[in-house]
């Protein structure tokens, strides 16, 4: 039985533009473009993991938040739970602190690059705001 990953997932806003990683080539759906956040432990809440995570991968503190959906996909090898949050108030320039590539990008950009499945979900919820 393959078991469900729970990720807290951050959409990093500002300025009309949403801030991506791109997937280390050596872990699940690698080379592909992502919204930053990560596992959330057995000793922490969601919003606890979104914040830890977005600190450690970006290196930005979030001041506050919006949920935005939970995903649930199956890709065969895994599962994850996504609980998906809109991230407008933040301290600091977010900057990939593993070595990825990143980039601020439009709506518009978001639609023609190569994400993971369970974030084409995310990028349809985005078109449907007034961002």
């Amino acid at each position: 039985m393959v078991k469900t990953v729970h990720v807290a997932v951050g959409v990093i806003y500002r300025q009309k533009q949403f801030f991506i990683t791109q997937r280390k080539l050596d872990t699940h759906q690698g080379g592909k473009w992502e919204f930053p956040g990560g596992k959330v432990e057995n000793d922490e809440t969601v919003a606890q993991a979104l914040a830890r995570e977005l600190k450690e991968e970006i290196n930005i503190d979030v001041l506050a938040c919006q949920p935005l959906t939970v995903i649930r996909h199956d890709y065969g090898d895994k599962k994850v739970s996504l609980e998906v949050f809109i991230v407008d108030n933040f301290i600091g320039e977010p900057s990939a602190q593993e070595g990825q590539l990143q980039q601020w990008c439009s709506l518009d950009d978001l639609k023609k690059l190569d994400f993971p499945k369970a974030n084409q979900t995310i990028i349809k919820l985005l078109q449907c705001h007034q961002f």
